[in-house]
């Protein structure tokens, strides 16, 4: 009991130490000391069955520790299967080591951890099980050194091989001169373990990537996130559940994470900036100062990885458990990142006019969005004119020189598109209905370049091809050209409706157009074919969106333009192109959060490997070692050697023969066991190992030759579950 104790407690302070180093500060607390105690008491009962009852006892008690749980409730195992599952995923959504104060239920599977490897290495020296303990262990101690690199690593490995070497040792009752070699082809597993950046290839032990819930979490650098590309998306083939959100199925707007606002280096990035309240007032539309006017929404974060709190558009609150900041213009971010399973309420309030409403609005706007830097700059430095005055075009375009020119040249087809007219937002339907329907445009994932053009100045001047971020990016520079505030905005289209609520994937990633309407506030446009629909019967993404009143409507106010006014009420006169759409369109890279990668593996997998490689290192220690007795041409060690070989084999049978036994004694071993003749063997062996020495070494090879046959006449009579077992054993390498 003593010995089971002493080697009980050695593995169990080594399992314990190594799980704790995944959480920071680093220390011993009562409850690891207490789950560690627990775990070794049933070995150290005399009974098997007391054993396993009070193993069964102590693991109800261990789990009521761990997860804080009393013990006895109706919710008992509820709760337990909660905090479990949710401390799980989290292992593959945080970075390592954690702070148990902010993520208890990480710290409670930590803890559980080195309660279960603990008893199993307990269990299995007490039934002086040495591979079973030694397997234990390794797994318990070597698993948090895969999950946590650095710190050590060498020393690690060190301390395992020295503890895993104690365990082989404590539990043999003889270790003969080949057990350290022994030890050490069952532990290169630990060196690989413990020393994985140096030993081991990072496919095979390159644990943050194992999910065992097949979900690829692949955070992104937010630097990367919200700068628009132009070059070409490439999406995952599987669609993977981002958010849920429980909100009215009659809600008729995206889903806004965040804006692109800043237009830079001929693309557009997020640059954010925060309103004062003197702004905010002028900004928000009256109707957004009142709650009965939100719409409220219960988002589920499933597989976002994301720092922006994701709401219908317009966000106007947020509560969530987590912190959060609100940055400006209705954004709101998580700094510690969106985590799996989190939940947070949003408010919103998605304004819907009507398009004479819109018509009537004024091209009057404040300050906050005129000056420089705000939402008429196109480039840094200049700002564009307010839309309006008959020579803001002429002031404007003496500023678009020199690397700037091309976009002179997208102002002159804003212009001509939307044609002469005081409405804002005349021009804008004519401009989201240009790019969307009437245009000539194609959409693509995989658009060309123009070779001496700025990316939006090629999609809109030659090739007419591109995606989301062309469509809304072109739209909002164009509205900025003409003196329109305008920005990017990103998110999701609406997704699909279920039971109550949204469900919201990775390819309903999406980026649209927010224009800014006196009394309106900013509201939503579409410029992109096919994509997604909004309610407002403003915008020509809108279901009821009616063509034809439109240009009854816009006929009044616009003259000239090549979709509404003096061209006609429907195309203009405009060629179409069909409209093509691959796949789903990603829209920002970023808020795409996982993508499917090569692998997808699982600690079961893990394990096979581990078993895989423990058994090919037995088997090649035995190799080497029955090789090495050949290595001699005096006859009688030959023989030795054969006699000592087949020895083994039948030791790993687990037949009970004495070290040293005679040629004569494994012969009638042999027969009485398994009905085998060995006395062609035992004869050719004994004239090579005691017969005169010229015919010796004619018989050490016939005795080779017998021992090949006799060992597949063996074979041949053994089940295969118990030649497996034996390719295992460690019998024949000293230890019982």
């Amino acid at each position: 009991m003593v010995r089971t104790a002493l080697l009980s407690a050695f593995a169990g302070a080594v399992i314990a130490a190594d799980w704790l180093r995944l959480q920071e500060p680093q220390r011993v607390s009562g409850r690891a000391a207490v789950l560690v105690a627990i775990a070794i008491v049933p070995a150290l009962l005399p009974r098997r069955w007391l054993r396993v009852l009070v193993g069964g006892i102590g693991a109800l008690a261990a789990t009521a520790i761990a997860f804080s749980v009393s013990p006895g409730g109706a919710d008992f195992f509820s709760r337990i299967a909660d905090r479990f599952a949710s401390g799980l995923v989290d292992f593959y959504e945080f970075r390592l080591p954690i702070d148990p104060g902010v993520q208890p239920r990480m710290h409670m599977l930590i803890l559980l951890a080195l309660f279960t490897f603990t008893l199993f290495v307990a269990l299995a020296v007490a039934a002086r099980r040495p591979v079973l303990a030694v397997t234990a262990f390794l797994v318990g101690a070597g698993w948090p050194s895969t999950l946590l690199a650095g710190g050590h690593e060498v020393a690690r490995g060190a301390v395992i091989l020295a503890v895993a070497l104690v365990l082989l040792a404590g539990l043999s009752e003889r270790a003969g001169r080949f057990a350290v070699p022994a030890v050490g082809a069952v532990l290169l597993g630990s060196l690989a373990l413990s020393a994985s950046p140096a030993v081991a290839k990072t496919a095979f032990l390159d644990w943050q990537h194992w999910n065992p819930y097949v979900r690829p979490v692949k955070p992104v650098s937010v630097s990367y996130v919200w700068d628009a590309r132009y070059t070409g998306i490439h999406f995952p083939r599987k669609v993977t559940t981002v958010l849920t959100v429980r909100a009215p199925q009659t809600i008729g707007t995206y889903w806004r994470a965040t804006v692109l606002d800043w237009f830079v280096a001929d693309h557009w990035v997020e640059r954010v900036w925060r309103e004062t309240p003197l702004e905010s007032n002028v900004l928000d539309p009256p109707g957004s100062r009142v709650a009965a006017n939100y719409v409220q929404q219960d988002v589920t974060v499933d597989a976002l990885s994301d720092m922006h709190l994701v709401a219908a558009s317009l966000p106007v609150a947020f509560n969530v458990s987590e912190p959060a900041i609100r940055i400006g213009q209705n954004v709101a971010i998580a700094p510690d990142g969106l985590k799996h399973g989190q939940r947070y309420m949003a408010w919103s309030y998605a304004a819907e006019p009507t398009p004479e409403q819109l018509v009537r609005s004024r091209a009057e706007y404040p300050p906050a969005l005129t000056r420089p830097g705000r939402e008429l700059e196109i480039a840094p430095g200049i700002t564009a004119p307010p839309f309006g005055p008959a020579a803001r075009d002429a002031v404007l375009d003496r500023r678009l020189v020199g690397p700037l020119t091309p976009y002179a040249q997208l102002l002159a087809r804003a212009r001509a598109v939307a044609g002469d007219t005081h409405s804002p937002y005349a021009a804008t339907v004519a401009l989201e209905r240009w790019l969307r329907t009437t245009g000539g445009f194609t959409y693509s994932t995989q658009p060309p370049s123009t070779p001496g053009l700025p990316p939006l100045a090629g999609f809109v001047l030659d090739t007419k091809i591109g995606y989301c971020q062309h469509f809304a990016g072109a739209m909002a520079l164009m509205l900025r050209l003409l003196g329109v505030p305008a920005r990017v905005a990103v998110g999701f289209v609406r997704g699909k409706y279920q039971d109550g609520a949204w469900t919201i994937t990775d390819h309903d990633a999406h980026a649209w157009v927010e224009v800014w309407f006196r009394g309106h506030g900013w509201l939503p446009f579409d410029p992109t074919p096919g994509r997604g629909r909004l309610a407002g019967s403003y915008s020509a993404a809108s279901v009821r969106f009616d063509p034809a009143a439109e240009a009854r409507l816009l006929s009044t106010v616009v003259r000239g333009g090549e979709v509404f006014g003096a061209a006609g009420p429907g195309t203009g006169g405009a060629v179409k192109r069909p409209n093509v759409r691959s796949a789903a369109d990603v829209g920002v890279p970023g808020l795409v959060p996982a993508s499917s990668g090569p692998r997808h593996h699982s600690l079961v997998k893990f394990l096979l490997l581990l078993a895989l490689g423990v058994v090919v290192a037995i088997a090649l220690l035995k190799f080497a070692r029955r090789r090495l007795r050949y290595l001699t041409r005096d006859p009688r060690r030959i023989a030795a050697a054969c006699g000592r070989e087949l020895s083994d084999f039948l030791l790993d049978q687990r037949f009970a023969i004495r070290r040293g036994a005679t040629f004569g004694e494994l012969r009638d071993e042999i027969a009485d066991r398994l009905a085998v003749d060995a006395v062609a063997f035992t004869d050719a062996a004994d004239a090579a190992r005691f017969g005169p020495p010229a015919p010796a070494r004619a018989a050490a090879t016939q005795a080779k030759r017998e021992l090949r046959e006799l060992k597949r006449r063996l074979r041949r009579r053994l089940f295969v579950l118990d030649r497996a077992r034996g390719l295992v054993s460690l019998r024949s390498l000293g230890f019982s």
